[in-house]
């Protein structure tokens, strides 16, 4: 099975990221919006906590929001997260017709031939699939995602994330489609890291500051240099999320059945889906799993606790 060609593999190191046209059927597109349709219509919302969907940076969400257990053990299970905005009446239980986005994994498997030559042209020696989401973003209540890099969120010492993103529906401007930073990660270290907080300080996660490798091998920066770019202005705080250069953000016109390659250490973003059109789509990530790279105990997603930890790519090969 052939991984990208020479030119597609310059773009995504140049650039940050990757957009393949029709890299799914339209059957596996189908596939996969008929099953999350059931998942969305089956789903018990009698004993659901309620829990929102919401990257830590939203001034208002509470720490609860992404940090309840539910939360924290979603990696190995089917589980739902609410936008802000489908909480819309008084009411604690939210009206069915803005349903929340599952934690979930479609009739598309990650663990295949096609994303497994990706992943080796890429260079991963042993990559591993974690982190699997279909994000349904609703007209007028899909909620923006603010400027981040996947690797804050699935930190490896060194870093190693990068993100699939696979449209399900087309994505383009006004319906929250994605807006990169294009060279962001040649310049842009992994600053802070999103964890669960340390014993002692209650439950929940925290943004706190990376004390580990802050670029991927090959992109080190000596200790002490300058590493923003002309396409990144530094942090607004110590622990604060990039501001990107709007000069070099690109605002993504994605057709349906495109995946995006998304390198763990460029900045992206998603507006709030103002537009009368859905914006499904769904994602997982792969980070490192060989010898030389570190998934820190602290990160908020932890492997099962039983079996070899997370899926191994490769194996759909043998």
């Amino acid at each position: 099975m052939p991984g990208l060609t020479p030119t597609q593999l310059a773009t995504f190191r140049a650039n940050g990221y990757l957009v393949l046209p029709n890299y799914l059927t339209p059957e596996e597109i189908t596939a996969c919006l008929t099953e999350t349709d059931q998942l969305l219509t089956t789903f018990d919302l009698s004993t659901h906590p309620l829990t929102q969907f919401t990257t830590g940076d939203d001034p208002r969400a509470s720490t609860s929001h992404v940090g309840d257990s539910y939360f924290l053990t979603s990696g190995d299970k089917i589980r739902y997260f609410f936008e802000p905005d489908a909480f819309t009446t008084p009411s604690p239980t939210p009206p069915t017709r803005t349903p929340p986005r599952p934690s979930a994994n479609p009739n598309t498997s990650p663990l295949n031939a096609k994303n497994a030559a990706i992943a080796d042209s890429l260079g991963f020696k042993d990559p591993r699939v974690l982190q699997s989401m279909v994000i349904c973003k609703q007209p007028g209540i899909g909620g923006a995602v603010p400027n981040h890099q996947d690797s804050e969120f699935l930190y490896t010492d060194p870093p190693s994330a990068v993100g699939w993103w696979f449209a399900l529906q087309d994505a383009g401007p006004g319906n929250a489609t994605l807006g990169m930073y294009k060279g962001s990660h040649l310049g842009e270290r992994v600053r802070r890291r999103f964890v669960r907080k340390s014993q002692g300080s209650g439950s929940g996660t925290e943004f706190v500051r990376n004390e580990g490798a802050k670029m991927p091998r090959g992109l080190e920066q000596e200790e002490g240099t300058d590493t923003t770019t002309a396409g990144v202005v530094d942090g607004q705080d110590e622990l604060g999320a990039a501001l990107g250069n709007e000069d070099d953000l690109e605002v993504l016109d994605i057709k349906a059945g495109s995946l995006v390659l998304i390198h763990g250490n460029v900045l992206h973003k998603s507006e709030k889906n103002t537009g009368p059109r859905s914006r499904f789509a769904y994602t997982f990530h792969v980070i490192e799993g060989a010898e030389g790279w570190v998934y820190d105990e602290r990160n908020w997603l932890q492997p099962p606790e039983s079996g070899e930890g997370f899926s191994r790519l490769f194996d759909c090969l043998e």
